[in-house]
């Protein structure tokens, strides 16, 4: 074969890459193409950061293919279309892609290897859906035996990365688009684009006796540390192998110095089993990005002036405003304020899980399908493995809890920078003269709570407990 296409979509790196791989082996020359495809460009889902984001790793993905005496071909348009078009005027025999999972990738991709060659390898997941299936050949719909069986053929698995290659020939006359251009990132100093900066930070978590690996069991829940490993938007788009993710995770836990920091390893590894999970089900449950899993028949509130609170970080309650500011300040949020935010919305508003996973991926860098879905759902308690309807986060005790001194609160509520640690996570305590001296008066330079958390409490347990019974 002359020539083949590697069409890039979740996986933009050169390293362990099995469809780039695969293209190599089977050609002489490698046509690297990504499509901006219309159906997702157009959709409501769409956010603009990440698709800046996106943008920006192309750049960054050319600048590596051009080093190596390639290039990156953008093309617009219908993926069906401009692959025909290409295979007719480049006589490409084959193309080689990343298997993705969601419904719209998989439908996209039976459409286009009905009439074309389609070869898919690797997976954005760690293992593919189909891997971890129960004995009778049924998906798991609870995480923990899952993860067992998934601890199991992983380990059994092994297998070295892929090194990235060191030259791609590529027919010089194939034109392509130029990557479009966008306002800058905001904060995009906090994610840096690109498979370079994505391997130095997975380097920094995961190597060395002092590695933020080993300490994360005990940090990753607190909001005012730099405790997780800030790689979901790598993973997102692929400028990681996740395979390589769960290696170094696997090889930190083996060489670990003692029991707490083999623990950290461990959680970690635990959170990348969760992101499989969440795509498994997807595969096999698609319905789970409209529907609920489980327990339908909530009576939600649905309060649009409520729901825009929450939106803006104007709840009253300031770890969940500050968690907020934080989404909209750089489209990231740690993972305890999703939670945070995701158990405030359904349960004290009683709005509706699709209103905020919805507006989350609007916002989100690490945007995905799979794990944002997983995540409402499992707060919302109508997921696969959803956390107890009855567990409702108390949002004082968790900004007491994670943000003890309210560092994280402060930094991103500049109206709440004034006000003492005593009432920094009830700030509607403060006696009036402390409102003052601090500039913070209730009402004025921040809202009152929108709700109250003990009454809206007793609210969701009552609408769980009808939507139970009927």
């Amino acid at each position: 074969m002359t020539t083949a296409i590697w069409w890039i979509r979740r996986d933009l790196r050169l390293g362990d890459n099995p469809a780039l791989s695969a293209a190599l082996q089977a050609a002489s020359h490698v046509l690297p193409l990504f499509i901006l495809d219309d159906a997702l460009l157009r959709s409501s889902r769409l956010g603009e950061n990440r698709l800046r984001f996106l943008l920006e790793g192309l750049r960054q993905l050319d600048t590596d293919l051009r080093q190596r005496g390639s290039r990156l071909v953008v093309r617009s348009g219908d993926p069906h279309a401009v692959l025909s078009e290409l295979i007719s005027s480049e006589a490409a025999g084959a193309i080689y892609a990343e298997e993705d999972h969601s419904p719209h990738a998989r439908q996209r991709d039976a459409r286009i290897s009905a009439s074309l060659p389609l070869n898919l390898a690797g997976s954005a997941a760690i293992l593919p859906p189909g891997a971890v299936l129960k004995n009778d050949g049924a998906p798991y719909t609870v995480f923990t035996p899952f993860s067992r069986l998934w601890l199991g053929v992983f380990a059994a698995g092994g297998g070295a990365p892929i090194p990235p290659p060191d030259r791609l020939n590529t027919p010089e006359s194939i034109p392509g688009q130029p990557i479009p251009s966008m306002p800058a990132i905001l904060q995009s100093t906090l994610f840096p684009p690109g498979e370079r900066e994505a391997l130095r930070r997975l380097e920094a978590f995961t190597s060395g006796e002092a590695a933020g690996i080993y300490r994360y069991a005990q940090d990753r829940n607190r909001l005012d540390l730099d405790g997780t490993s800030m790689l979901s938007p790598y993973l997102r788009f692929g400028m990681l192998s996740p395979l390589q993710v769960a290696r170094l995770a696997w090889r930190a836990i083996q060489s670990a110095p003692d029991s707490h920091a083999r623990k950290g390893a461990e959680t970690f590894l635990n959170e990348l089993i969760w992101r499989d999970f969440y795509l498994h089900i997807l595969y096999h449950f698609p319905h789970v990005l409209r529907d609920n899993f489980r327990l339908e028949g909530i009576p939600w509130v649905n309060d649009p002036q409520a729901f825009q609170g929450w939106c803006a970080g104007h709840t009253g309650y300031p770890v969940v405003d500050a968690c907020m500011r934080q989404l909209l300040g750089c489209s990231w949020m740690h993972n305890r304020g999703r939670m945070i935010v995701a158990s405030f919305l359904t349960k004290d508003l009683l709005i509706d899980w699709r209103w905020g996973e919805k507006f989350f991926m609007q916002h989100l860098l690490d945007g995905d399908p799979a794990s944002n879905n997983g995540g409402w759902q499992w707060t919302a308690g109508t997921g696969t493995d959803a956390a107890p309807y009855f567990r409702i986060f108390n949002p004082v005790l968790q900004g007491m809890k994670f943000d003890p001194q309210g560092a994280f609160i402060r930094r991103w509520m500049p109206e709440l920078a004034n006000v003492s640690d005593a009432y920094i996570h009830e700030p509607w305590k403060m006696p009036l003269a402390e409102q003052q001296e601090a500039g913070c008066r209730l009402g004025i330079n921040y809202p009152h709570p929108i709700i109250d958390h003990a009454w809206a409490r007793q609210r969701a347990l009552e609408a769980y407990a009808q939507a139970k019974t009927s």
